[in-house]
C-alpha cells in the first residue's frame, strides 16, 4: 500500500533522501509495515533497551558491595539509584521534543552513547560522591532511550498489535533482569576482577546496538522550527530534587520541624508551581497539561505513579535484603530474584498474545494491579529469617503482577489519545513512571534506613559497651566489614526485620493504582499504525500552522528497512 500525499507533504524536504538527511538511510514510503520489518526494525532498539536494564540490573546487585567497599551510608546506598532515576526523569520528555528537531535513529545512539560514558566514568569511581555524579550522566541517556524507543514502537505498531510485540519487550527485560544480577554476582564474587567491572560489561552491548541500529532503524526526519521549554525543565528537576534531598536528610542530619526543612519544602514546592505556571504558557511544554483532560491519560499516569513508588522503591532494596541480612553472595542473590523475573516474562508474553487475539486490555490490568497489591502483601511478612522458597513464591506473583500492567498502561493511552499526541502521551508515562520510582527510591530508602537505625540502637543496648557506638552514629552499613561480629549481626538482622516495612508501604500505595485502573474506560484497540491514523484523524480547521508542523514532528517515527 503506497503512502497517501498527505503524508508525504507533512514529511517534507527531510523526508527526502536526496535532502539534507538523505546519506543516513532512504525512507521507503510502504505504509504499514510487515513483520518482518518491524521485527528487524526492532532489534537494534531492543539491544539498546538491553543494555540499559542489563546495566542497572548489574549495578542494583553489586551495589551491597560498593557501598561497603567505598565506605557509603544508607542515604548513600539510596541516592546511587535516586539520582540515575531523576536524570532519567527530567530529561525523558526533552529526548521527546527533540526527536521533533533531528534524527530519532541518531538520537537513540547518542543515548546509547552517553549511558555507556556514564557507566564508564562511574566504574572509576574512588568515592560515592563522585559515582552519584556519573549516575546522573548514566540517567540522562536512560531517559532518551525510554522516551524515544516507546515513540517509535507506538507509530510503527498499532495498538491492537503491538500486545504481540510487546512480549518482545518484556522478554528483553527479563532477560536483563536474570542476567543482570548474574553476570553483576560473578563479577563481584571474581576476586580479579571486582564490582568496577559492573560497570564496564555493558560496552561490547552497546557497540553492537549502535552498529544494528545504523543498519536497520531508519527514521524520517522532519524537520521545523521547535521552541525547547528548558526552563519547565529546570524548575521540575528543582522541584524535584529539593523535596528529595529533603526526605533523604531530615530526621538524620536535621529535624523533620527546622529551618532547614522549611526552606527545601518551600523551595520545592515554589519551584513546582513556578513549573506548573511554566507549562500553562510555554509554546511547547515539556509535559503538556491538555493531555489530563483525557480520562484514560490521567487515570493510567496515576496508576503508574503508584506502581512506580511501590516497584522501583521496594525492589531496589531487594538485593541489599538478600546479601545484608541473609548472606548470601551477589550470585546467589541474583539466583534468587530468577521467581519474580520468571513471572514477569511468562506473564508479559502471555498477556501480550491475548491483548492482540481479543483486543480487550482491561481485565489484565485489573488483575496485575491485583497481584502487585498481593504480593507486596505477602512480602511485608518477610523478617532476618522468612523461608526462601515461601519469599520465591511470593516474588514470583509480583512478577506476574508487574509484567501485567506496566507495559499495558502504555498500551491503554496510545490506544486513546490522537496520533499527534503519541509521542507525548508515551513520554508522559514513561516520565511519570520514573518519577514515582525516583519518589519511591529515595521516600522508601530514608523510611528503612529510619527503622534500621531504630533497631540497631534498640538491640545495641542488650550488647555491652556498644550503646556508646550507636549514639554517635558509628554503626550502620558503613562500618559492616570492619564491624565486631556480635555488631555485625545485628545490624544483619536489623536489615532483615525493617525490609518488611518498606513492602508494607509499597502495598498499601499499590492500592492507589488498582483504584486508578478501575475507574479507566476500556475502548477495544484500533487497528492502525500511527502514522495510518494520522491520515484519517486530520488537523482542526482552526489549528495554527505550528500545530500542523508539530504533528508531522511527532508521528513519523515509522521505521522503514
Amino acid at each position: 500500500m503506497s503512502t497517501p500525499a498527505p503524508i508525504r507533504a507533512a514529511a517534507g524536504p527531510a523526508a527526502d533522501p536526496a535532502g539534507p538527511v538523505g546519506d543516513l538511510a532512504p525512507v521507503e514510503q510502504q505504509g504499514r509495515m510487515t513483520h518482518r520489518q518491524i521485527l528487524s526494525a526492532l532489534s537494534g532498539m531492543l539491544l539498546a533497551m538491553f543494555v540499559a536494564f542489563l546495566s542497572s540490573t548489574v549495578v542494583s546487585n553489586a551495589l551491597p558491595t560498593i557501598i561497603t567497599d567505598l565506605h557509603g551510608t544508607q542515604s548513600q546506598y539510596t541516592w546511587v539509584v535516586t539520582a540515575t532515576l531523576l536524570a532519567s526523569t527530567a530529561s525523558t520528555p526533552i529526548w521527546g521534543k527533540l526527536a521533533d528537531l533531528f534524527s530519532k535513529k541518531l538520537l537513540i545512539q547518542i543515548a546509547i552513547v552517553i549511558f555507556i560514558v556514564g557507566s564508564m566514568a562511574a566504574g572509576l569511581s574512588q568515592s560515592v560522591p563522585t559515582l552519584i555524579g556519573w549516575r546522573v550522566l548514566q540517567g540522562l541517556g536512560l531517559g532518551g532511550l525510554q522516551a524515544l524507543v516507546q515513540i517509535a514502537m507506538a507509530a510503527m505498531i498499532s495498538p491492537r498489535e503491538r500486545g504481540r510485540y510487546s512480549g518482545f519487550l518484556g522478554g528483553t527485560m527479563a532477560v536483563a533482569t536474570v542476567g543482570g544480577p548474574l553476570i553483576g554476582g560473578l563479577l563481584v564474587d571474581t576476586s580479579w576482577l571486582g564490582w568496577r567491572w559492573c560497570f564496564y560489561v555493558g560496552v561490547p552491548f552497546a557497540l553492537a546496538a549502535l552498529v544494528l541500529l545504523q543498519r536497520t532503524l531508519h527514521l524520517p526526519v522532519t524537520k521545523r522550527k521547535v521552541s525547547i521549554d528548558y526552563l519547565g525543565a529546570a524548575f521540575l528537576t528543582a522541584g524535584v530534587s529539593a523535596l528529595l534531598i529533603w526526605v533523604t536528610l531530615a530526621g538524620d542530619s536535621f529535624g523533620w520541624a527546622s529551618v532547614e526543612s522549611g526552606l527545601f519544602v518551600g523551595g520545592g514546592v515554589l519551584a513546582i508551581a513556578a513549573f506548573i505556571v511554566t507549562e500553562l504558557r510555554a509554546k511547547e511544554p515539556i509535559v503538556p497539561l491538555r493531555l489530563f483532560r483525557d480520562r484514560t491519560t490521567t487515570l493510567a499516569i496515576v496508576a503508574s505513579v503508584a506502581i512506580g513508588v511501590a516497584m522501583f522503591g521496594s525492589t531496589v532494596f531487594l538485593g541489599q535484603y538478600l546479601q545484608i541480612s541473609r548472606g548470601y553472595s551477589p550470585t546467589a542473590a541474583g539466583l534468587l530474584t530468577i521467581p519474580m523475573v520468571g513471572g514477569l516474562l511468562v506473564s508479559s508474553t502471555v498477556s501480550g498474545i491475548l491483548i492482540t487475539r481479543s483486543g480487550l486490555w482491561k481485565r489484565y490490568l485489573v488483575a496485575g494491579s491485583i497481584l502487585v497489591a498481593g504480593a507486596f502483601g505477602l512480602l511485608a511478612t518477610i523478617d532476618h529469617a522468612t523461608n526462601m522458597v515461601l519469599l520465591g513464591g511470593y516474588l514470583a506473583v509480583l512478577g506476574v503482577g508487574i509484567g501485567m500492567t506496566m507495559q499495558n498502561l502504555v498500551l491503554a493511552v496510545q490506544n486513546t489519545v490522537a496520533a499527534s499526541d503519541l509521542g507525548a502521551a508515551s513520554s508522559a508515562v514513561a516520565f511519570f513512571r520514573s518519577l514515582g520510582g525516583t519518589i519511591g527510591v529515595s521516600v522508601l530508602g530514608a523510611v528503612l534506613s529510619s527503622r534500621v537505625g531504630t533497631l540497631i540502637q534498640s538491640g545495641l543496648a542488650d550488647i555491652p559497651g556498644a550503646a556508646a557506638a550507636a549514639g554517635s552514629g558509628d554503626v550502620g552499613l558503613a562500618t559492616l566489614n570492619d564491624a565486631p561480629a556480635p555488631i555485625r549481626k545485628l545490624i544483619q538482622v536489623s536489615y532483615g526485620d525493617a525490609t518488611g516495612r518498606i513492602f508494607l508501604i509499597s502495598a498499601l500505595l499499590s492500592i492507589i493504582t488498582i483504584v486508578a485502573i478501575l475507574f479507566i474506560r476500556e475502548i477495544a484497540l484500533r487497528t492502525e499504525s500511527g502514522d495510518e491514523r494520522l491520515q484519517t484523524e486530520g488537523v482542526p480547521g482552526d489549528a495554527t500552522a505550528d500545530v500542523d508542523q508539530e504533528l508531522a514532528g511527532q508521528t513519523q517515527a515509522t521505521a522503514r528497512v
